[in-house]
């Protein structure tokens, strides 16, 4: 096919445009393998065959068309690179999305995480920030970064278990937890795209004048009573990992859900701690940079270069959010595929249950074909999974790790959730030696032994075609048929 070749053209608009053209072209016949599996795949495009047993099947991944890669290309030929114009609308776009005030975006989850709970140890809190000592209830198993910022702020992480069944927070075990004067705030996780109960979490903590993070990195676009998590806590975070429900490669956001004021305080604890809130490439917003007088520093000392915290630089480029902002309009369709793929497997499975026991949604008391049975509490969710959890039974003529074993050498990908128990990892017994106050747990924490031992997830992320779900359904039930 003849191009026109930039060099001939003169206007630097019309040289971006064919770039961008051929960019566009190259994407459909390079990256066939990253577009949703629940599209009839265009004639333009050139899209790998999947063959059963050899192909991978991915338990998540990058899920993209031309357009992101147009995105990109666009964002890098303007060169403005660090956060600027598209970050701003990225951040727009998602809170709109979510439903909060502010999303603050950040270079991962992980950051997300680390802001949010540095947070609330800012003194622009007055009497409610959270010092050095006091203790922030978690749950035992989960993603080490959910409880990694509790420690690295000198604050005490008090572990309660988990529901094997839901794989989220034991909330029973909370008043357990909670010591008066001490405890400040709860951080739990949505885990696998399950919102855990939040309307028993809510309740607590605004019975004892507590903070609540959402650890929404897995759940973005799950619906609890009708309404996105993310929006329920004070603050929420975001991941935008490669096997996220949407992807900027590296990226992620905290949610400011009502209270303005933390919006400045994570964006200074995002941008080195400085007081300033100017954009890049702005100087004066405030129309004061001279004329204020903090700290000990003379009066009129550059307010860009004035800080009130121990902050960091964890800012993602303008690239990365141009491409978010491509991602965000396929959520709604990213979100049912994967509720789609999750009700497919579960179909397909439903005749090994001597053999497994499945994940329920928090408030939910079984599943049949014709949909979920719920408890008596009036409450609901919907999930957007992030992955499809099996728990093998202890009376299952195999264990967790053959049946591992069997889906990596089909290339099936499979993963655990996570850290498993986290007081298990060398990290924490570490730390249990050096400074046996620094960590508490109620109870034994059966529960997340249980999820350790006997639970692992496949995928359920919108890249799977029904040739994939098909060819894993058919794998599992030959591994069962062998035992």
């Amino acid at each position: 096919m003849l191009v026109s070749s930039p060099t001939m053209l003169n206007d630097p608009a019309e040289i971006k445009a064919e770039i961008v053209r051929l960019a566009k072209e190259f994407s459909r016949l390079s990256h066939g393998a990253n577009r949703p599996g629940y599209e009839k795949t265009p004639d333009n495009v050139k899209k790998p065959k999947f063959v059963a047993g050899q192909t991978t099947v991915p338990y998540a991944g990058r899920v993209f068309d031309e357009d992101e890669v147009a995105a990109a290309i666009s964002s890098t030929l303007d060169f403005w690179l660090t956060l600027g114009k598209e970050g701003e609308g990225f951040e727009a776009e998602l809170a709109k999305f979510i439903g909060v005030k502010n999303s603050i975006v950040c270079n991962s989850g992980s950051s997300a995480n680390l802001l949010a709970v540095s947070a609330l140890s800012s003194h622009k809190l007055g009497n409610r920030r959270v010092k050095v000592g006091d203790e922030i209830i978690t749950v035992a198993a989960g993603f080490p970064t959910t409880v990694a910022p509790i420690v690295q702020n000198g604050f005490v992480p008090v572990f309660i278990d988990n529901d094997p069944v839901t794989l989220n927070a034991r909330v029973d075990q909370m008043e357990e937890a909670y010591v008066e004067g001490k405890t400040k705030a709860v951080i739990f996780a949505h885990t696998l795209g399950n919102p855990f109960n939040l309307s028993a979490v809510v309740e607590f903590c605004k019975k004892h004048h507590l903070w609540l993070i959402e650890d929404n990195c897995d759940a973005l676009g799950c619906k609890y009573d009708d309404k996105y998590t993310g929006t329920f806590g004070d603050l929420s975070t975001q991941s935008f990992y490669p096997p996220h429900h949407l992807t900027l490669g590296e990226g992620g956001a905290v949610n400011v859900v009502e209270s303005l004021k933390f919006k400045s305080i994570i964006e200074s604890f995002r941008d080195w701690g400085r007081d300033c809130w100017c954009a890049s490439g702005k100087d004066n917003t405030c129309g004061k940079r001279f004329d204020w007088k903090l700290g000990e520093l003379p009066k009129g000392y550059d307010h860009k270069f004035t800080y009130s915290h121990f902050g960091y630089n964890l800012k993602p480029l303008d690239i990365q959010a141009a491409i978010g902002r491509v991602q965000i309009h396929k959520l709604p369709q990213f979100i049912q595929a994967r509720i789609d793929n999750w009700e497919y497997l579960r179909n397909g499975l439903r005749d090994l249950e001597e053999f497994f026991d499945f994940m329920l949604p928090t408030h939910a008391t079984g599943w049949s074909p014709n949909g979920f049975t719920w408890d008596n509490s009036g409450h609901k969710t919907v999930c957007s999974w992030f992955g499809f959890m099996i728990r093998v039974k202890p009376t299952a003529p195999f264990s967790k790790f053959e049946f591992a074993h069997h889906l990596d050498d089909h290339k099936i990908m499979n993963r655990m959730l996570f850290g498993g128990n986290l007081m298990r990892q060398p990290v924490f017994v570490q730390l249990k030696k050096d400074r046996p106050d620094a960590v508490r747990v109620v109870g034994d924490l059966k529960g997340a032994d249980t999820i350790m031992t006997e639970a692992l997830f496949i995928g359920t992320y919108p890249g799977l075609t029904r040739e994939m779900l098909d060819y894993v359904i058919d794998a599992i039930h030959k591994f069962c048929r062998k035992k």
